[in-house]
């Protein structure tokens, strides 16, 4: 790999759903200030609305593999130091994050990717056994991980 090999990137952003709760988060917030004053509820709906499209777009975390790198969220690993990666289908990442999950894992989960992979960890250093990362394209991640 080079210095500035990009071998996977995704933004984990809601989908049509999260972006439809802003708009309905913002027709409340209008609906409850109309009586007040109109052009206050309008304002107060379209404050609601932006502000709320602008946290969800700034609190999705990335998920990446670049230089070597394996980056989820604010969380990096050297991909020297991962082991096997396996993609997980939605039923498998529900087992993951339910009976099957090692409370010491790493896990960068959002509720619209339901698909992820679970990467182990091989740092002797780390009592962190496994990450379980939230992705739309799984055997995409698998690949950039082992190459």
């Amino acid at each position: 790999m080079t210095a500035t090999t990009l071998t996977f990137h995704e933004r984990l952003l809601p989908g049509p759903g999260g972006w439809l709760g802003t708009v309905g988060l913002g027709a409340i917030a209008a609906i409850a200030l109309w009586p007040v004053h109109a052009a206050a509820g309008i304002a107060a709906g379209l404050l609601v609305c932006v502000g709320s499209a602008v946290a969800l777009a700034a609190t999705s975390p990335v998920v990446e593999v670049s230089d070597g790198v394996l980056r989820a969220g604010n969380a990096r690993v050297p991909v020297t130091l991962l082991g096997p990666a396996e993609a997980l289908d939605v039923a498998a990442m529900r087992h993951e994050l339910g009976p099957g999950l090692d409370a010491r894992a790493y896990v960068c989960l959002r509720a619209w990717a339901r698909t992820g992979v679970r990467v182990a960890l091989d740092d002797p250093a780390d009592p962190t056994p496994y990450w379980l990362v939230s992705t739309r394209r799984p055997e995409l991640l698998v690949q950039a991980l082992h190459n």
